[in-house]
Order: C-alpha cells, then sequence, then structure tokens
C-alpha cells in the first residue's frame, strides 16, 4: 500500500475512532439531581424565558447564544476540493469548530445546508439569528459568496465574516505593514502584483486600498490572465480593481520592479528569474497550498534583501487564519457588536502588526526552538501558539467596535477584561501543542526497543511524518517488516537493529563499557556480552554512545526491568542523589504535575527534597512556574503519623535550602487545589491565593493511585512518566500505553534531548 493511501487511513481513523468526528455538546451546569433537572428544564426553564420574553436582550444573560458562533457552508468551495457538497464539508466545518474553542474558547455549532443559491442562503441563515451570537461563513464559491456575505452583513444584529476572504486579508495586511517598514517602502508607493482573484485575494485586495496602497499601482491575475478592463468575462466585483494598462500581459512581465507580490493561486507558477526582476527589498507572499507559488528556500536563496512568506509552517512568516477569526469573533461578542465592520478589521490589522514588535515570550521561543525571536525579516507576524493574541486581538477588536458604535454593551474595566480572557483561554493542551512545535525544530534520533509491536511502529511514523524525530528500531528485522507491510506502516529507510543478530554493530563495544562499568557489582564480561544482546541494554548504550539522542521503551515490560539498564549503563547525572518519575496530567485549568508516581516507593525526607528539586526544574524547562505542594493527610500540623512528620520535615528543608522556591505542606490534596479554600483556612501558606500546580506525594503507592485515578475518572490526559534524573534522555512508557501516549512520550523525549549535549564516544 503507497504512503499517500497509508495517510488517508490514519486521517479516516482520526475522525471515525471513538466517537464518530471531532466535537461533541457538554452540559455546562449540575444535573446530578432532580432539583438540577427541574430547574435546567420543567419547571424552573420558565423563568429565563420569561424574562427573555419581557427583555430579549436577556438571552445573553440566561442562554449560551453570546458564545455560541454557527460556522455555516454549502460546501462549494472546500479546501482544494471544491464543490463537493454540505456534507462532504461537515468534517472541515467541525475542525473549524474546534480551533474557535481551542484558541478563544467560542463554542460553535456547524451548520452544512442544501443552498444552492444565495436567496436560499441568505434566507436559511437568517431564520437562525435568534440561536447564535454570531456566524462564521465557510467555504463558500465566490462570486456567491461576496453576495451572501454582504445581504448577511446588512440584513442580521449580530456579527457575521467570510473567513476565506477576511482571514487571509487581516494577516497579510498585518504582514504588510510589517514587511513594508522592514524594507522601508511606503504603502501608497509599493507597486503589487496579484496572483489569484477569489475570495481571499479579492478581500486582501480590498483591505490593501483601505490601509493606503494605491489601485494604480497593482496589477491582478486570474486562472485567465490578467485583470484589466478589455476583458470582457469579469464579474463586477473583478472589474472594480482592473487595469487599463496595455503594456502588461504576462506575469512575468508584471513583476518586473514590483515590491510586493501576493500569491493565493497555484503552486510552483513564479521563477527565480521573476523574483530577480523584482524591485530592491522585494517582499513576496506565496500562499498557495501546499505548494507556494515559488518554495521558500528557492526565493530566498536568489534574493538576499527578501521578505518572504508562505501559508506553511516549517518556514518563518507562516500566514495562518488562525491569528485572527477566533479573536476577532471574540472581542465581537463579548461586546455584542452587531457587525464586523472594517473598522474592526483594520483594529485587528493593527493589533497583530504591532504584537509582532513586542518582546516575544520565552514559552513562545521554546515552543518553536528560538533563542530569541524578534521582529525582522523572519519575524513580520505573530506565531500562532503566542498566547496573548486573545488578549491583544480581541480587547483592540472590541475597542474598535465601541467606537464605532456597533457595540451593544460596554467595557469599561479593560485589565478585568483581559484577566477574563486568559482564564477563557485555559491550558489543558495547549502546553502539549507548545512542546510538539518545539520537538519539531530540532528533531532528535529516538530509539525503540519495542519495535516488533504495532503500537511502536505506528508511534514511530506518525514522529517521523511529523518531523518531530528519526525512528531507530530494534528487534527481528523480519517480523518487523512483517509487520509494517501487514499493518501498511511506511517506515521506509528507517534503520533496524537486531542486537540478537551476530552482527549487531559495536555489540562488543557497549560490552565492554557496560563491563568496565559493573565489574564490582557483580558483572563479568560474559555476562555483559550477553545483557547487551538485551534490547534495553543495547538502546541505552546506543543513547549513551551518542548513536542515538534517546530511549522509548517499557510498553510491554515492568517499569523496573525497563529502568535497570537504563541506570546501569547510563547512570544518573552528576548532583543526582534520587531519580523521579513525573506525570503531566493535562486539565481544563491547565497543566498539574505529579510527583513521584513511579520509581521510589518510601522516599526519606530528604530523598522527598532531592525528587522535588528535580521536579522543579524540570517544570522551570517548560517555562511554567512551579507552586508545590507536598501533600499529606494532614494539614500543617493537624494530625500526627509518619507521613505528615515526614512530608513537614521535608517542606523545611526545602525552604531552607531553595528558598525562592513556592512550596509549602504538609497539606490535604483539596486545600493544595483551592485557592479560595486555602485562603480561607491557611491564609499564612506560601501557596495562598493560587492553586498549586505541583503535587508531590510522600510515597509512591500514593501518587500511582492518584495519577491513574486521575487518567481514569478525571476526564484528564495524562503524560508521562516522565523519568528525571538520568544522564541522558531515557523515558519509560506505562505498559500497555496507547499510540498516542507513546507519541507524547516521544515528543516529551526530542525536547528532553535538545537540551542535552551529547558526545559521540570514540
Amino acid at each position: 500500500m503507497t504512503k499517500t493511501t497509508n495517510r488517508k487511513q490514519d486521517a479516516l481513523d482520526y475522525h471515525s475512532t471513538g466517537r464518530p468526528g471531532k466535537i461533541e455538546v457538554v452540559p455546562s451546569k449540575p444535573t446530578n439531581s432532580q432539583r438540577d433537572l427541574a430547574l435546567a428544564y420543567s419547571p424552573g426553564v420558565a423563568e429565563p424565558c420569561l424574562e427573555i420574553a419581557a427583555n430579549p436582550e436577556d438571552v445573553y444573560k440566561y442562554t449560551a447564544k453570546g458564545n455560541l458562533v454557527a460556522v455555516i457552508s454549502n460546501g462549494t468551495a472546500v479546501l482544494g476540493l471544491g464543490n463537493i457538497g454540505p456534507a462532504a464539508s461537515k468534517p472541515v466545518m467541525e475542525g473549524k469548530g474546534l480551533l474557535f474553542k481551542i484558541f478563544a474558547d467560542i463554542d460553535v455549532f456547524d451548520l452544512e445546508i442544501n443552498a444552492t443559491t444565495a436567496d436560499e442562503f441568505v434566507n436559511v441563515v437568517k431564520a437562525l439569528e435568534p440561536t447564535f451570537g454570531g456566524v462564521n461563513l465557510e467555504d463558500i464559491a465566490a462570486p456567491m459568496c461576496f453576495e451572501i456575505e454582504s445581504r448577511l452583513k446588512a440584513e442580521m444584529n449580530i456579527p457575521v465574516m467570510h473567513d476565506d476572504q477576511h482571514g487571509t486579508a487581516i494577516i497579510t495586511s498585518a504582514a504588510l505593514i510589517n514587511a513594508c517598514e522592514l524594507q522601508r517602502k511606503k504603502l501608497d508607493k509599493i507597486k503589487l502584483v496579484v496572483s489569484g482573484a477569489g475570495a481571499a485575494a479579492v478581500s486582501c485586495i480590498k483591505l490593501y486600498l483601505h490601509l493606503g496602497v494605491k489601485k494604480e499601482n497593482m496589477l491582478v491575475f486570474d486562472k485567465d490572465g490578467i485583470v484589466n478592463t478589455d476583458r470582457t468575462d469579469l464579474d463586477p466585483i473583478r472589474m472594480e480593481f482592473a487595469t487599463s494598462r496595455k503594456d502588461v500581459n504576462t506575469l512575468a512581465q508584471a513583476m518586473k520592479n514590483a515590491d510586493v507580490f501576493l500569491g493565493l493561486s497555484a503552486g510552483n507558477i513564479v521563477s527565480t528569474d521573476m523574483i530577480q526582476s523584482m524591485a530592491r527589498n522585494p517582499i513576496v507572499f506565496a500562499l498557495a497550498n501546499p505548494n507556494p507559488e515559488i518554495a521558500y528556500d528557492l526565493a530566498v536563496s536568489c534574493r538576499k534583501d527578501i521578505i518572504m512568506a508562505t501559508g506553511r509552517s516549517d518556514f518563518p512568516n507562516q500566514v495562518n487564519n488562525v491569528l485572527g477569526f477566533p479573536y476577532i469573533f471574540r472581542g465581537a461578542m463579548d461586546v455584542r457588536a452587531t457587525t464586523i465592520n472594517e473598522a474592526m478589521k483594520i483594529a485587528a490589522v493593527k493589533a497583530i502588526a504591532e504584537l509582532t514588535k513586542l518582546p516575544v515570550p520565552e514559552v513562545v521561543n521554546l515552543a518553536y526552538n528560538e533563542t530569541n525571536l524578534k521582529f525582522g525579516k523572519n519575524y513580520i507576524i505573530p506565531k500562532p501558539m503566542d498566547s496573548r493574541l486573545i488578549t491583544i486581538v480581541s480587547s483592540a477588536v472590541a475597542r474598535a467596535a465601541m467606537e464605532s458604535g456597533v457595540a451593544r454593551k460596554q467595557i469599561t474595566n479593560w485589565a478585568a477584561y483581559e484577566e477574563e480572557l486568559l482564564i477563557r483561554l485555559g491550558a489543558d493542551d495547549k502546553i502539549l501543542r507548545n512542546i510538539a512545535s518545539k520537538a519539531k525544530t530540532a528533531p532528535k534520533r529516538i530509539v525503540f526497543a519495542e519495535a516488533d509491536h504495532y503500537k511502536i511502529l505506528k508511534a514511530a511514523q506518525i514522529v517521523k511524518d511529523e518531523g518531530i524525530a528519526t525512528p531507530i528500531l530494534l528487534g527481528n528485522v523480519a517480523k518487523i517488516n512483517k509487520i509494517l507491510f501487514d499493518s501498511d506502516i511506511d517506515l521506509a529507510d528507517v534503520l533496524i537493529i537486531d542486537p540478537l543478530d551476530a552482527e549487531a554493530p559495536d555489540a562488543e563495544q557497549f560490552a565492554q563499557h557496560l563491563y568496565q562499568k559493573r565489574q564490582r557489582r557483580g558483572i563479568t564480561l560474559y555476562e555483559a556480552r550477553k545483557l547487551v544482546r538485551d534490547r534495553n541494554y543495547y538502546g541505552s548504550s546506543m543513547v549513551e554512545f551518542g548513536y542515538a539522542d534517546a530511549l522509548i521503551s517499557g510498553l510491554t515490560k515492568n517499569y523496573k526491568t525497563t529502568l535497570k539498564p537504563a541506570l546501569q549503563v547510563i547512570g544518573t547525572k552528576p548532583e543526582v542523589k534520587k531519580i523521579a518519575g513525573m506525570y503531566m496530567m493535562l486539565t481544563k485549568k491547565g497543566p498539574v504535575f505529579l510527583g513521584d508516581t513511579t520509581v521510589n516507593p518510601d522516599p526519606t525526607a530528604q530523598d522527598m527534597v532531592d525528587i522535588t528539586a528535580l521536579i522543579h526544574e524540570a517544570i522551570k524547562r517548560f517555562n511554567i512556574i512551579p507552586r508545590i505542594a507536598l501533600l499529606s493527610y494532614s494539614n500543617f500540623g493537624g494530625n500526627t503519623g509518619v507521613i505528615p512528620e515526614k512530608t513537614r520535615n521535608a517542606t523545611a528543608l526545602l525552604k531552607q535550602k531553595y528558598p525562592d522556591m513556592i512550596v509549602d505542606g504538609e497539606m490535604q490534596a483539596n486545600f493544595a487545589m483551592n485557592a479560595e479554600l486555602l485562603q480561607g483556612n491557611y491564609p499564612f501558606s506560601t501557596l495562598a491565593g493560587t492553586p498549586a500546580n505541583t503535587l508531590i506525594f510522600p510515597n509512591l503507592e500514593s501518587g500511582n493511585i492518584a495519577y491513574k485515578l486521575l487518567q481514569e475518572l478525571g476526564n484528564v490526559e495524562a503524560v508521562g512518566p516522565i523519568l528525571l534524573g538520568l544522564n541522558k534522555p531515557v523515558h519509560v512508557l506505562q505498559m500497555d500505553s496507547s499510540v498516542r501516549e507513546i507519541v507524547n512520550m516521544v515528543t516529551i523525549a526530542v525536547v528532553d534531548a535538545q537540551g542535552t549535549k551529547v558526545i559521540t564516544k570514540k
């Protein structure tokens, strides 16, 4: 089976496994008792109904309307797939809803409607106005999309936006402002060439004109050639920016001495000769996907003075609509705007442009493996993972709505509003997306000790395809190849080694090393030679000698069996007395770190100090400030016993040795996680006012039970165990981990390895 067919099945499995689709409706109020149900429905629901009947604006007070957007399509222009119909567009609409939720906490109902004319479409959507706080139009063919949006904006009193038009226009406008500033060009002077005249291109042109670009300095091409006044096939919209020039007919001619090229058309239609013919300090936005009008590397190699943007995430300056639409709707809906007008779009443009010039938070640098992202030719628009977008762009849009007179609700306390936005943003899996982005910037070689298992091979394929890691597979070559073939997994060109093979590379070198390290611990050279044929010993040796950057194992063996070879071959960091295991639990309130959950059965007070120090440093590498609670069944001396006394002593030692560490104990778990409860009862606590994000357990039993209960009952995702303290990266999976959990651990291992200087031993 081909690679393309294999990836197709991955996508189909993703959408069909478990609950079909990508979204669900979740109650936002308690429903556990008969009283709850009586309030939620009959008879209690009559009360808000009557209030809304008396005052229609109260619908925002008593229902979800104010945070509910309709993502609506008729399926006439879906991605690059064309007119595939409304039902076939549903996966895309669900995906758009998912982006609204994870980036701006906006709820979405996706609606795919059978409407082939503008009249039908408009009538359906208008009738839905009582339900929704906003309407995001999506994947509607031009020119119908222009009429539909225009009529809906005029006839509805809620925000309406066709993101295919305005999203790209807003992001590229911000990029254009910044690129022109860097290239010392003025918007009213630039010569602009546009390839493409669809919905996005038309909206870009209109917004550029609003920003000051001159129509007479613009040349536009569609699939039939230059858009000029001699054409008889142009609709009124394209005729608005048709040129009367007679001296230009081809794209190559138009590119000569042009300052800016905007491509929203087809891949590989621009040559290096065209780029070289452009004016000094050219700006090129090649946004065709997946292949730009000219490849990024090709363009920058032929013009050192170029500023280049594409729609791709693997190059600088990605034009991604997610920088705009979630936050534009967030700001518009938070002031109950009746529309999204030009003032609000321009406010979004300027906010995005100005955000780019602010110092970049370390978390963003870390996510993209940069040391110092700053405003310049490779950073003209923000990164999608920049959490400041929700506060800066949403606030700017809300202000513009108020100032332009379309807001029905006023915001007076902007600091409180921004705090509310940050709370809305949450951080359940955002940290994992940031870690994955960082991993992709510098992929590492990951050796899999259990490669004769489908889950491992599937995970290896995913991390290879995603550019996270380069897999190295250990196991019987024939067996692995059979699983690959039977399961249609494509791992061509991946190194496979069988340590049991007499010709396994470096086996003798590995054995000699193990013997030298363990000869006074009962291991003979004969035993060392035998041990290194075990895949965990062999894989650990590959990492120790720099032939791989990290080891992943443990899917089929218990934790202790997997950990022992790593300890014997690699050992701990010089300053580490106790290794530890940490879990990262991805909750709706943000990540919560648990330790030690896998290694130390009954740590002493000093052991707890060492474990806490390891976990503290690990969390800081995620650019999170650890707020640590040492847990017990007692609060601050409320009970006596071995565990409270041990936890109390460990806390005192930590405060003495690490005075800057935010740590307290002993305390019960509910007090650690409930800031109000802690503040009300123990206001003297170091943690009072903000909940802990790091929980240290008094023994392995309690830690292990806690994370497994949370994983099964708490509706949270567990990432781990993250092994801390070894001299080089080794991570041990839970037995029978899912493919997703393995991928998560590989991602953690790659980021771990990025911070480890590997020296290849000769």
